[in-house]
């Protein structure tokens, strides 16, 4: 990490356990080491000794899994980033799939239940681990602004779908304020691709005064030619707009520029959304201007 990630990060990060005791040392030398392991996808007890103690780093990775760390200091960001209006809020919504290592958690995999994708803070049952077509994998769903910066990420098995999170996605959208008032919750646009075409989808949307930029698929198309008048409008779609949808997929490629994101290792789901999000905050940190304001967020 640069000295100007670190100091932007630095701040915002817990000084000692949540019971208390000694304040943590080579906070910096501990985090770099975390980070080297998900960009190079190394076991834990390979991690180099500069970075200090295996076991160190790993308790403390899991110690920020648990605590919403990293969640905390991405929104910090965000915040920042909206204060100083550097956020597109023509936002862009996308899954990808991460096949599982053979050494990764070992659970077979169910449909899983849609309350775990929210506020991941205790180990689901599943372990967001799913058989589809390809194998076990691990999917990624984010939301990410017209720059590419992403503002929610949640995980889940390979083999659901991408449609049912969407509403959860948008509940999870919130970027405070600097100062006063209410965090922000409702974008401008919202693009999407077909899989997200769903009748229950555009009426949240269309509720919420939110314009959707979402692909109709030939057969909804089909459908609703085939039922005539009672088949209603065509929906609205704004092609030129639908262009920037492109942002949320070049996210993805530099989020799987982490080795051990890519393919996940990780035994826990906790711990790897934590990488996740790591790399989230790594992404903001390096290309976002330093605070304007102090922000102070009660945990």
């Amino acid at each position: 990490m640069s000295d100007a990630q670190w100091a932007l990060i630095e701040p915002l990060l817990p000084s000692v356990g949540e019971q208390g005791g000694r304040p943590f040392r080579n906070n910096r030398q501990v985090v770099e080491g975390i980070v080297y392991r998900y960009r190079v996808g190394v076991p834990w007890r390979d991690v180099p000794a500069e970075f200090g103690s295996w076991q160190t780093i790993w308790k403390r990775h899991r110690r920020y899994a648990g605590d919403g760390t990293w969640d905390t200091i991405l929104a910090a960001r965000l915040a920042n980033a909206d204060a100083n209006g550097l956020v597109d809020w023509t936002v862009s919504v996308d899954s990808t799939i991460c096949r599982a290592h053979q050494h990764a958690r070992t659970s077979r995999g169910t449909q899983g239940d849609l309350s775990n994708y929210t506020n991941l803070r205790t180990e689901p049952t599943d372990h967001a681990l799913g058989r589809s077509r390809g194998g076990l994998g691990t999917k990624i769903h984010q939301l990410s602004d017209g720059k590419g910066w992403p503002l929610v990420l949640l995980i889940g098995p390979g083999q659901a779908g991408d449609s049912p999170v969407f509403p959860l996605l948008m509940k999870e959208l919130s970027v405070p304020r600097l100062g006063l008032g209410r965090p922000r919750t409702r974008p401008e646009a919202v693009l999407g691709d077909k899989a997200y075409s769903l009748k229950v989808n555009r009426t949240l949307l269309r509720t919420r005064g939110i314009e959707a930029v979402i692909a109709e698929p030939d057969e909804e198309k089909r459908n609703r030619l085939r039922r005539g008048s009672r088949g209603g409008r065509p929906v609205r779609f704004d092609a030129e707009k639908y262009k920037g949808r492109n942002v949320v997929e070049r996210s993805f490629c530099t989020l799987k520029q982490w080795r051990a994101l890519a393919t996940p290792y990780d035994k826990l789901a906790l711990t790897y959304r934590a990488g996740v999000m790591l790399s989230a905050v790594c992404t903001c940190s390096g290309s976002l201007p330093p605070r304007r304001h102090a922000l102070v967020l009660h945990r």
